[in-house]
């Protein structure tokens, strides 16, 4: 059975997306195409590349998000390190060594770049990015000939590395284009669920499932005699990638989107344990059971779409 996969982002959260993909794979599902944001395009681009729920559910059995947050060398300076870091770089972690270990995993697919993945010529891979520069919102690699770049020689790797650029947590990458430069940041901070962005105007030849993480309201709060200047902005940010926009979803999206429990974890909560790691893959898991449960392709059509349509397909 096929379909198309749209994974929200939500950083340490988007384990329980690795989940949701495991069980759907076990139903026989395979993807088509793939969108994300965030720590949704780090899934969604290594389905792309060749792995498959299984593989992404032992890597993370071998994972130690720490690795992954090595800081600036202006951080490290005492007392005033943090605060000359996201004045100089924008950000308190570089976020290299994300994308150089991603580029091994493709790399070892022998598929670094779009054009290796795509379709005569069209990325099935689409990557969600914020240019804070311009104000816009990207959709990789599509989008890069704004900036007279080539859409199909582009690294993956700098592709995702863009979405999950956290404001203040990472820096920013810079796209330049002649004399100009664009500050490239978190697809979350524009459209941190793109849901729609496969929805053709009558006929779905299959579905398009959306993964979207659904956070208690009980995540853990700092103090305000406890805040200084960055973790007031890291809380800002947060806020902004974690809010709560369910309620926004239509009904055509809302049937579509499997919706993944994620506790108290919170989206940098980079040193949860290997524990919170299986319960997170497990609430996926669980999630994506109990929809499949209710799911039927042929209702949606007939009750979310045209009947029309719902006659092309069925008959």
């Amino acid at each position: 059975m096929k379909a198309d996969i749209v994974c929200e982002g939500g950083g340490v959260k988007g384990i329980a997306l690795l989940g949701a993909i495991y069980y759907l794979e076990e139903q026989g599902y395979t993807f088509e195409r793939f969108a994300g944001t965030s720590a949704g395009a780090i899934v969604t681009s290594l389905l792309a590349v060749g792995y498959t729920g299984k593989d992404l559910k032992n890597m993370l059995l071998n994972l130690d998000f720490k690795d992954f947050y090595v800081k600036n060398k202006l951080n490290l300076l005492p007392l005033i390190g943090p605060t000359v870091s996201l004045f100089k770089n924008k950000g308190l972690f570089s976020g290299n060594n994300i994308e150089e270990y991603l580029n091994k995993l493709y790399k070892a697919k022998g598929k670094t770049k779009f054009k290796d993945i795509s379709i005569n010529g069209i990325s099935p891979l689409k990557v969600i990015a914020s240019d804070i520069t311009n104000k816009r919102l990207l959709i990789l690699p599509d989008d890069l000939v704004k900036y007279d770049i080539d859409p199909l020689e582009f690294s993956i790797a700098k592709a995702v590395r863009m979405s999950i650029s956290i404001p203040f947590y990472f820096n920013p990458v810079i796209l330049k284009n002649g004399k100009n430069s664009s500050f490239i940041v978190d697809g979350g901070l524009l459209s941190n669920f793109p849901i729609w962005l496969f929805d053709v105007e009558n006929n779905p030849r299959w579905p398009t499932f959306g993964l979207k993480l659904i956070s208690n309201n009980n995540l853990k709060t700092v103090s305000p005699s406890k805040s200084n200047l960055i973790t007031y902005s890291c809380d800002v940010i947060d806020t902004i990638l974690t809010k709560d926009d369910e309620a926004f979803l239509n009904n055509k999206d809302s049937v579509r989107t499997i919706k993944i429990r994620t506790y108290d974890v919170g989206t940098v909560d980079f040193n949860i344990s290997k524990d919170e790691y299986i319960k997170l893959f497990n609430s996926g898991y669980d999630c994506a059971k109990n929809f499949l449960a209710k799911w039927n392709f042929k209702s949606y059509i007939s009750r979310c779409r045209n009947i029309d349509t719902y006659h092309q397909i069925f008959g």
